[in-house]
């Protein structure tokens, strides 16, 4: 399993993007892998919001499409993680992390999974998860 965060979903779905061919790349490999790629829930608004303000509605539609395809498995936040959250958010304030990024942090403390797909190196390079000594960021 891998947690995926907005960066690579995005970058993926807009050809023009600098890191688009690796983050294709990944998640061809991770699907012909059959490796289950988790999305928690925050991540869908914003990657919907940036496929539609920098592709088309068109575009946005067809990642909501993947969603209802369940080629990706979206993971909604339990009630609990919403305190490890702003713990996060305090911890991290200098960055800042905000919601949507320690939303992802804490999907993969919970489900206990060290890798995580994202472009988002100046925020998950410096976080320290409680499950592992660090995360394996890639592409």
């Amino acid at each position: 399993m891998i947690v995926c965060d907005t960066g690579p979903l995005v970058a993926a779905a807009l050809s023009k993007d600098p890191d688009h061919h690796r983050c294709v790349e990944l998640f061809t490999g991770l699907h012909l892998a059959q490796r289950e790629m988790i999305i928690p829930s925050p991540v869908i608004a914003e990657v919907g919001y940036l496929l539609a303000t920098k592709a088309s509605p068109h575009v946005e539609a067809g990642f909501l499409e993947s969603l209802a395809n369940e080629d990706f498995h979206v993971e909604e936040l339990k009630v609990s993680d919403y305190s490890r959250m702003a713990e996060l958010v305090e911890q991290y304030a200098d960055l800042p992390l905000g919601t949507t990024d320690a939303a992802v942090l804490t999907v993969t403390e919970r489900l206990n999974i060290q890798e995580l797909a994202t472009l988002d190196l100046r925020h998950f390079n410096v976080v320290r998860p409680k499950h592992v000594k660090a995360l394996t960021l890639l592409p």
